[in-house]
């Protein structure tokens, strides 16, 4: 699967797959507020496969309790990975909502076969799947605050907010529709005082 590099924490590059989308703040999860989390979401289903957003090295899991799922079936329970990073090894990758296929100590490349990726609790019912990710200090891995922030790798075009919302669907779920907008492939343009803005509700890879 080919992946593109997407935003940069401390020197560790996070990719997602072209086809895929991204988000920094399309979530009330603490570490969205502050650019320190990411969600990549490659297009795939729950319980397929998704390919490694890192190169690194799997350092641990844990199995942790989530809530039950608001009219869906989740997987009841989340889990949440730390990995050693290769390029900066005096950090830590967090990542939640996957479930790796690899062993602790094994090493994965950027676009490797990583885990299965889960439908969490705490996802609303509209949730696509998505790996959540920060870059994190070895002596605070894993509470919701705390993070290093993000730097956006490439800037994407944004066009001027369309006068009305015309497209096509390209897929359709009880929980959501997608729309291919007529005009603007890089994700729904907006205004705030006057200045064009792309609204984070999930941004095409192609946007950049």
């Amino acid at each position: 699967m080919e992946m593109k590099p997407v935003a940069e924490a401390r020197g560790v590059e996070v990719y997602c797959p072209i086809d895929g989308w991204i988000s920094f703040f399309n979530s009330p999860y603490p570490a969205h507020k502050s650019m320190t989390g990411i969600d990549i979401y490659p297009g795939l289903e729950y319980g397929e496969v998704a390919p490694s957003p890192i190169e690194g090295r799997l350092i641990a899991v844990r199995r942790v309790k989530a809530p039950r799922g608001r009219l869906f079936r989740d997987a009841g329970y989340d889990v949440l990975t730390l990995y050693e990073s290769a390029e900066n090894p005096r950090v830590i990758v967090k990542m939640l909502h996957l479930e790796p296929i690899i062993d602790v100590g094994e090493r994965i490349g950027v676009g490797d076969e990583l885990g299965l990726l889960l439908r969490s609790g705490y996802f609303d019912f509209w949730t696509s799947p998505h790996i959540h990710i920060e870059v994190r200090d070895p002596s605070d891995p894993i509470r919701a605050r705390g993070g290093h922030p993000f730097k956006r790798l490439l800037r994407p075009e944004i066009r001027d907010p369309p006068e009305e919302l015309r497209g096509r669907v390209i897929e359709a779920r009880p929980e959501y529709l997608l729309l291919e907008l007529e005009g603007h492939r890089g994700g729904l343009a907006a205004r705030i005082d006057g200045v064009p803005i792309l609204l984070d509700g999930g941004i095409p890879t192609t946007a950049f």
